[in-house]
């Protein structure tokens, strides 16, 4: 499959626009994803906490039961949210836009991701290109949240600060609280006129993986590019490049298929590391072009 052609590298002229529209171009670039919804109520809930905060960009993804007239009624004034809502089926077709995707996600997972706060989030987003970055944000089942494959989707997991006797939140709830961190944050640095390619907080010029300190994980520090020249790729690229790096190691016998444990976690490291290393669209054509050509050889 043909990577898509590279459009000439060109920025919002950000400076010429005041803080509010800065704000409103910064909010459409997030998509609100929930993930196979048992209650409609809920989707009218989290329709509700998304406009409040400037939100309008809602998927649902295979909802156990369609939106509906309780959907509307907890939406109360946001039901322009509901009507703009997408469903879709897989979780695949709602990030395949999305150059980034956090997962809330209330503990860590086998193979983890970088854990940021609501607030290191929203810097991250900052830190990119704004008319290059279509982001993601999911939300899981109100029983039991995303599946771990689902988490392996993720560049990054957001974790919000709470009782860590009791640190529940349910999906509305959860969505008001990181879109009101995104929301403060992004005002705040529009309202101070800061260059909206740089980090707005020195501290995230890197994150690390947490890690607990009196255990003995390795960190890794996680760099954050901060321009491009060409844009980066987005979700269904990163996926397209993940497959394909299965199917070469695969034909070079470097995984066989009877070994399932290592085939299990492969796609998620593999996903982990496309995640880390950021590719642009001409990185994704050369190493593209690079398997496509060993493939040709065997």
């Amino acid at each position: 499959m043909t990577a898509p052609s590279s459009a000439k590298h060109s920025s919002t002229n950000t400076e010429a626009l005041e803080p509010n529209a800065l704000l409103n171009q910064r909010l459409k670039n997030i998509k609100i994803v929930m993930v196979n919804t048992t209650l409609p109520a809920n989707i009218g809930s989290a329709a509700r906490a998304m406009l409040t905060m400037g939100l309008t960009d809602l998927v649902v993804v295979n909802p156990k039961h369609p939106i509906d007239e309780d959907s509307a009624a907890h939406a109360a004034g946001a039901k322009s949210v509901l009507d703009s809502c997408t469903v879709v089926e897989t979780l695949e077709d709602a990030l395949a836009d999305c150059h980034l995707v956090f997962a809330a996600s209330s503990r860590q997972r086998h193979i983890p991701r970088p854990v940021v706060t609501p607030n290191e989030a929203a810097d991250i987003i900052l830190s990119r290109p704004m008319d290059e970055t279509k982001v993601a944000v999911l939300f899981g089942r109100e029983d039991r949240g995303l599946t771990n494959q689902e988490l392996a989707m993720a560049d990054y997991h957001i974790q919000i600060d709470a009782n860590p006797d009791y640190p529940v939140l349910n999906v509305a709830s959860a969505i008001q609280v990181i879109a009101s961190f995104f929301y403060s944050r992004f005002l705040t640095h529009d309202l101070n006129a800061v260059n909206p390619w740089s980090l707005a907080n020195p501290s995230l010029s890197s994150a690390v993986e947490t890690a607990d300190p009196t255990d003995n994980n390795p960190q890794i520090e996680i760099k954050q590019r901060q321009s491009w020249d060409t844009p980066a790729i987005n979700q269904q690229q990163k996926n397209q490049l993940q497959t394909r790096i299965i199917e070469l190691m695969q034909r070079l016998e470097l995984v066989e298929t009877t070994e399932t444990d290592k085939l299990r976690e492969l796609p998620s490291r593999l996903s982990r590391l496309l995640s880390r290393v950021q590719l642009d669209q001409k990185e994704f054509e050369i190493v593209s072009s690079i398997i496509a050509k060993i493939k040709r050889k065997l």
